[in-house]
């Protein structure tokens, strides 16, 4: 049987629910979703661009934590509550993973938590 760790950083948001901000399972690290939301609890990002930016660096955080970088990262969901905002949020994205293309999928959501614009999950290879 697979060993799961709870992966639980000092600097991450606290969760919303009764779930863990990420969980490893043999080598992948399974990241929850993300939103743009600082170390203590505020809502970030008057524009889709630092929403993205924020919600990536959360993502960032949780990963370093678990031992790895975001070029380990194989895939991305982003929730969005306004696909209209799909460049923003993507030209963000771009450059957050530079050269890195890991697979996304992308879909407009009707609410998300604590009135976010977007969420981002991934899923990423353990080093």
């Amino acid at each position: 049987m697979t060993s799961i760790k709870i992966i639980n950083p000092v600097t991450a948001q606290a969760t919303l629910g009764p779930y863990s901000p990420a969980v490893t399972s043999g080598n992948f690290i399974f990241v929850s979703g993300q939103i743009p939301r600082d170390s203590s609890g505020k809502m970030m990002g008057e524009t889709i661009e630092a929403a993205t930016r924020q919600a990536l660096e959360n993502l960032r955080a949780i990963l370093v934590a678990a031992g790895c970088t975001p070029a380990h990262v194989v895939k991305t969901t982003v929730f969005m509550q306004d696909l209209a905002d799909f460049d923003g949020m993507n030209k963000t994205y771009a450059a957050f993973f530079g050269e890195h293309r890991p697979a996304r999928s992308t879909v407009q959501a009707a609410k998300l938590p604590g009135g976010a614009r977007l969420e981002i999950e991934c899923i990423a290879v353990l080093q």
